[in-house]
């Protein structure tokens, strides 16, 4: 190889970035040793910047197109070098490129919960998170402020700082704005706007950085308070706990019936129950109290029974003697209360041993 073919192997007439991934924010051209012609085509794509630095001073940005490189379109470098008549020699100068697209599908979140004065809960802990988009508009505070002697710079490595930044940012908003925590999910379209403005005032300027897009995903609640709030609307789904009682007395009288549970105790659950209810209810059923009297305490319920080998109950006195006279507590029905060793069955017990007792008839005359 010859020298003038050797000095040419050094000089770059070409400067470009043809592999562009979408998460490369700043690409440092690898000129290393070898200078740059005069005359050298630099070609910046769409969604690029190629910025001129020289001894650690930015001079010219190229847009996209294709550029002839002298003194008239490196004015900036041409001053910094001292070309008072222009070059007509190889350069050396730092080609960084710069990307200008959209790097989307960014996460952020809260690391920790932010705490919130609630006009309902008072005190309490939000955790939010959601995405964003991320362009660099202004080269010259890129590099200034976050690309320094790098000659390569990720997404990643800024979406660090601004998570920290937009978790602030979410945290003045939420202070402001003062919405209650349950009224949040109506607001996120709204509340996403307000964020992305927010952040986009804390680094368009200092970095050179936009945020196209952001947006609130969720907002959550602790899980303490979440299982509280669902069991505060079970309970106004309910409404009527009788009502509610009543159906699920009634259902598990079904479920019985269905699986063979139709004879001993079908349908003691509801039979008792209403019997008490109509029992313990001024004027209400057989031997209640005149109306107007006050009525007497209800007795303890105490006594429960054995159906289809699950535990109902528990049932006061009264209730078990109406299902004896009703015919679904038989004898050989097993009842417990807590004066009971264990379960036995009712006629064996001697407060219900007499209602299952029958009169003997005498025997019958001789026959004359």
């Amino acid at each position: 190889m010859g020298l003038f073919d050797k000095l040419r192997g050094e000089l770059v007439d070409i400067i470009e970035w043809v592999d562009d991934p979408k998460n490369i924010l700043v690409w440092r051209f690898p000129r290393y040793q070898n200078e740059i012609k005069q005359g050298a085509q630099l070609i910046v794509r769409p969604g690029q910047l190629a910025v001129f630095v020289l001894n650690g001073k930015m001079a010219d940005v190229f847009e996209p197109g294709t550029h002839t490189l002298n003194t008239q379109n490196l004015p900036i470098l041409s001053t910094l070098a001292g070309w008072k008549f222009g070059f007509n020699s190889p350069f050396k100068s730092e080609v960084y490129f710069v990307s200008t697209r959209q790097i989307t599908d960014l996460k952020w979140g809260t690391p920790n919960p932010i705490m919130l004065r609630d006009p309902e809960f008072g005190p309490i802990r939000l955790r939010a998170f959601g995405t964003y988009a991320l362009k660099a508009i202004d080269p010259r505070a890129l590099l200034t402020e976050l690309v320094g002697a790098d000659g390569l710079v990720e997404a990643d490595e800024v979406t660090e700082l601004l998570r920290s930044i937009i978790t602030s940012a979410f945290s003045d908003m939420l202070a402001e704005k003062q919405v209650a925590a349950l009224d949040l999910a109506a607001h996120y379209r709204e509340f996403s706007e307000e964020l992305r403005k927010y952040v986009a005032e804390r680094i368009d300027d200092e970095y050179g950085l936009e945020i196209p897009q952001l947006i609130i995903v969720n907002i959550s609640l602790p899980e303490a308070v979440e299982k509280a709030l669902d069991t505060r609307t079970s309970m106004g789904v309910i409404g009527d706990m009788n009502k509610f009682q009543q159906y699920s007395m009634g259902e598990a009288m079904r479920e019985s019936a269905t699986h063979g549970g139709g004879g001993e105790g079908l349908g003691l659950g509801m039979g008792v129950a209403m019997a008490g209810r109509m029992m313990s209810t001024p004027g209400v059923g057989f031997g209640g109290p005149p109306m107007g009297a006050p009525p007497a305490p209800p007795p303890l319920p105490a006594w429960h029974v054995a159906v289809n080998g699950q535990t109902q109950g528990p049932y006061s006195p009264e209730q078990v003697q109406q299902g004896i006279q009703a015919g679904r507590i038989t004898g050989k029905t097993l009842l417990w209360a807590p004066q009971l060793t264990g379960w036995m069955a009712a006629e064996l017990i001697p407060d219900w041993a007499p209602l299952f007792q029958r009169a003997v008839p005498p025997p019958p005359p001789p026959m004359s």
